[in-house]
């Protein structure tokens, strides 16, 4: 005799609108914490304080296609 096991029945993907309405979040996220970054912490990156409020101020569609999942 067998044992029977139990499985689980697979994850369902995430609904398209989700998945954007996360990956807009991280952008955002992002950009916050970019604006927050003290001036040591922007050189470390090598970006200047005017690029990083820049990039923070663009609007949250506005990401490069790098970002994009």
């Amino acid at each position: 005799m067998t044992p029977i096991t139990a499985r689980r029945a697979p994850r369902p993907t995430p609904l398209p609108l989700w998945a954007g309405l996360k990956t807009l979040h991280a952008v955002w996220r992002q950009r916050q914490s970019l604006r927050h970054l003290d001036d040591r912490a922007l050189a470390d990156i090598g970006v200047t304080r005017a690029q990083a409020l820049a990039e923070a101020s663009r609007p949250i569609w506005d990401a490069p296609q790098t970002w994009r999942a």
